[in-house]
C-alpha cells in the first residue's frame, strides 16, 4: 500500500507549528474518504452510499445558493448538539502549471494563519516586513540559479532573520486556540487533485462562532510566516517521497501513466517549484481562486436551520466572487504500449500495476468499483486469498481507483513480495487472476460479499455528521447534486457478474498498463 494514504490522503503529514493535520499530503493515498467513486472496503477509498441508503435522497436538506455563487447545504439533525462543517474549493492540483505545482498544499497549510485580525499583535509592524522578506527570497532564487552557495545560504538567513523580527507580532495558531477553546474536534483540512477541503466539528452552540471565523479567513487572510511554513512543506516532500521508498514509487508510477494529464504531478509539488514559490505568488493564486463561487459549504448537525441560513447571508454573502480555476485541457493520448519504469532503493521490492480506466463519472464507473473491490477488497478478495494466503507470496495486496475522479484514472494494485519471491512472480499471478475474472467473470457469492460490504460502509458513514457533511459536499461539488450520491447505489445494485467480466476484458489488458517496481540498488 503506499505510503501515506490515510491515508488522508494520505495522510497525515509533518505538523504545521505544532498542529498535527490530516490530509494535506494528497500525494500519495486516498482523499480522507472523499471519492464517490472508490474501493470498498479499503483504506485508500470512499465506499459509495448503498440501497439500504437511498432513502437518503429525501434528506431535508435546505439548498443555499448565495448572490456571490457559494452553494451551502444545510441538514438539521437532532441528536448530539454538535455541528459538522465542510469547505470544499473546487480548486486542487489539477489547475496548477508545471512552476507552480504544489501550490493548493501550501496555500492548505498557510490558511490556518490567521487574518488582519486573528493572529497578529501589531498587523502594520508585521506586514511592514513582507516586502523585505519576499525582496530577498527574489535575490535567493537568482543566486540559487547561479548556484552561489554561499550567497543562498546568507540570503536564507536573512529571511529567517526577518521572519524572526515579524513573529515579535504574531500570537502563532491563534485561529486554532479560538476553535479549540470552543470545544472544535477534528480540525483539519486535506488537498487532492480537484479540491482543497477544510473542516471541523463545533457544540451546535458555537455556530455561528464558526460563521464569523470562516468569513474572515475567508476574505483577510494574511500569509505570515510563509517562508518557514514552505519549509515545513518541503520538509514533507524529502520525508514522503525523497526519503521515502513507497513514496518515490509511487511519484514515478503516476508519472510514467500520465505523460500530459496533470494527474502525472503530485499535489505536494515538486521540490524546484516549492523553492521559488513566493508568498506573493500563493496569496495571489489564493485570492484569484478560492472565492465563494468556488466553494460548497455542508453543514450538518443540530440547529435551527432558518437561523443557520440568516448566519450564512450575513456573514458568508458580502465575500466578493472569485475567477474560475482554468479548465484542465490537457488529454492523455491513447497508449500504444506497456510502460515500465524502474526505481531503485536500499529498500525490500515492492510492486505498482496501473490500468487506464475512465473517470467516475463514466457508466462503466460502478462496474469498475466493484471490480476493484473483486480483486484486493479484502481478505475474502482474490489476490489476498491468491498471494498472502495461498502462495504467502506478498505481505499484503491494495488495489484503488485514482488519483482523482473526475478525468480518466488508474485502477492500481499494489503488493510488496516476501524473500524469497521476487515481484515478477506476483506481477505473473496478479495477470492470472485477472485473466480468469475477464474470462468466467465473478460468482454471485462474491458480488454479494462485495454489496454487503457497501452497505455496511454507507451505514457507518451516514451515522457521523461529519460524513455525511463530506458526502452532501463532495456530490455537490464534483456531481452537481447532493442527491447523485444516494443514487450511484442504484447503479452499484444494477452491476453483473457480465458487466465485470467485460470490463476486465476491456481495461485489464498488456497495452493500457504502466508497471512500477522498486529494486534494490545493485541488484543487477
Amino acid at each position: 500500500m503506499p505510503p501515506g494514504a490515510a491515508r488522508t490522503d494520505r495522510a497525515s503529514e509533518a505538523p504545521s507549528a505544532g498542529r498535527s493535520r490530516l490530509g494535506r499530503f494528497h500525494l500519495l493515498g486516498a482523499r480522507l474518504a472523499l471519492m464517490i467513486i472508490g474501493l470498498i472496503g479499503l483504506g485508500f477509498t470512499y465506499v459509495p452510499a448503498t440501497a439500504q441508503v437511498t432513502p437518503g435522497e429525501s434528506l431535508p436538506v435546505r439548498e443555499v445558493t448565495l448572490d456571490n455563487g457559494m452553494r451551502l447545504l444545510i441538514l438539521p439533525r437532532p441528536g448530539a448538539p454538535t455541528a459538522s462543517f465542510v469547505v470544499q474549493f473546487a480548486v486542487g492540483g489539477v489547475h496548477e502549471r508545471l512552476g507552480t505545482t504544489g501550490i493548493a498544499h501550501l496555500l492548505e497549510h498557510m490558511l490556518f494563519k490567521g487574518t488582519t485580525t486573528i493572529g497578529t499583535k501589531n498587523l502594520a509592524g508585521e506586514v511592514e516586513l513582507f516586502p523585505l522578506m519576499d525582496a530577498t527570497h527574489d535575490t535567493l532564487v537568482r543566486a540559487r540559479e547561479h548556484k552561489d552557495s554561499a550567497e543562498v545560504r546568507r540570503l536564507s538567513e536573512r529571511i529567517a532573520t526577518l521572519e524572526d523580527s515579524a513573529r515579535t507580532f504574531v500570537d502563532s495558531n491563534e485561529f486554532d486556540r479560538i476553535l479549540s477553546r470552543a470545544g472544535a474536534q477534528g480540525l483539519n483540512a486535506t488537498t487532492t487533485n480537484e479540491a482543497t477541503i477544510y473542516f471541523v466539528e463545533l457544540p451546535a452552540n458555537r455556530t455561528e462562532l464558526w460563521f464569523a471565523l470562516e468569513a474572515d479567513r475567508m476574505q483577510n487572510p494574511v500569509f505570515r510566516e510563509y517562508y518557514s511554513e514552505r519549509d515545513v512543506v518541503t520538509e514533507e516532500r524529502r520525508m514522503r517521497v525523497e526519503t521515502n521508498p513507497g513514496g518515490a514509487l509511487y511519484e514515478a508510477h503516476l508519472g510514467a501513466a500520465f505523460a500530459m494529464h496533470p494527474y502525472g504531478v503530485p499535489v505536494v509539488g515538486y521540490m524546484s517549484d516549492l523553492e521559488v514559490l513566493s508568498r506573493t505568488d500563493v496569496a495571489d493564486y489564493y485570492r484569484r481562486y478560492y472565492g465563494p463561487n468556488n466553494a460548497v459549504v455542508a453543514i450538518v448537525g443540530d440547529f435551527d436551520v432558518d437561523v443557520v441560513e440568516g448566519w450564512a447571508r450575513r456573514y458568508l454573502g458580502p465575500i466578493p466572487r472569485g475567477d474560475v480555476p482554468p479548465p484542465v485541457l490537457a488529454l492523455e493520448p491513447e497508449q500504444l504500449g506497456e510502460r515500465r519504469v524502474e526505481v531503485e532503493w536500499d529498500a525490500g521490492a515492492q510492486l505498482r500495476i496501473g490500468w487506464r480506466v475512465p473517470e467516475s463519472l463514466h457508466d462503466d464507473a460502478p462496474t469498475l468499483a466493484i471490480l476493484t473491490s473483486l480483486l484486493a477488497g479484502g481478505r475474502t478478495s482474490r489476490l489476498h486469498r491468491r498471494l498472502v494466503l495461498a502462495d504467502q507470496s506478498a505481505s499484503g495486496v491494495f488495489a484503488s481507483l485514482g488519483p482523482g475522479s473526475l478525468y480518466p484514472q488508474l485502477l492500481q494494485i499494489d503488493a510488496s513480495p516476501i524473500t524469497p519471491h521476487e515481484t515478477g512472480a506476483l506481477e505473473a499471478a496478479i495477470y492470472q487472476e485477472i485473466a480468469i475474472l475477464a474470462a468466467d467473470g465473478p460468482t454471485e457469492s462474491e458480488l454479494q460479499r462485495v454489496r454487503n460490504q457497501i452497505a455496511a460502509g454507507s451505514i457507518r458513514r451516514i451515522q457521523s455528521n461529519l460524513g455525511l457533511a463530506f458526502q452532501l459536499a463532495e456530490s455537490t461539488s464534483v456531481l452537481g447534486d447532493w442527491r447523485e450520491t444516494f443514487r450511484y447505489s442504484e447503479r452499484l445494485s444494477g452491476v453483473t457478474a457480465e458487466d465485470v467480466r467485460r470490463v476486465a476484458a476491456q481495461y485489464l489488458v498488456r497495452k493500457n498498463r504502466t508497471v512500477a517496481t522498486l529494486v534494490k540498488k545493485g541488484s543487477q
